[in-house]
């Protein structure tokens, strides 16, 4: 488009924008009224700057990179290799997190598993005592002595 009719376009705009306005400032007040201003500025700004030109370059090219992803074989082909890709790599830390089951991690020095698997710590008593957790002890003795068992 030439500078003419970007000038065009910029005023017809304003034009409607001064029109939204003047009925803004007589029926919905002073707030309403300053918005439209505000708004009707912005088409006249965005000509001198050279700012509306940019936005329509941008939405041509977003426009014909659009239409190359829909009508494009070899696009979707990529498409689809990118889902294969990640399902693949999804499916490989599953497996890899399922493998280590609290295995040592080689180098780390850390068991790897998840938190809260169920897993009880060894028996410390002998057949029928209950087992006390050291931390517990002194909580055990205070419910002994209240008559709390």
């Amino acid at each position: 488009m030439d500078e003419v009719t970007w000038a065009a376009l910029t005023a017809v705009l304003t034009a409607i924008g001064a029109a939204w306005t003047f009925y803004a400032f007589r029926n919905r007040g002073a707030a309403s009224g300053l918005r439209g201003a505000g708004l009707t500025l912005l088409p006249p700004a965005a000509w001198m700057t050279g700012t509306m030109e940019m936005f329509t370059e941008i939405g041509s090219s977003v426009v014909d990179w659009a239409t190359s992803i829909v009508f494009s074989p070899v696009v979707w082909a990529g498409i689809v290799l990118a889902g294969i890709s990640v399902v693949l790599l999804g499916t490989s830390a599953a497996l890899r997190e399922r493998a280590a089951g609290g295995a040592k991690e080689p180098g780390s020095g850390e068991v790897r598993g998840r938190k809260g698997s169920g897993e009880l710590p060894p028996s410390k008593g002998t057949k029928g005592e209950p087992v006390i957790d050291d931390d517990l002890a002194d909580i055990e003795a205070i419910l002994k002595r209240r008559g709390i068992t």
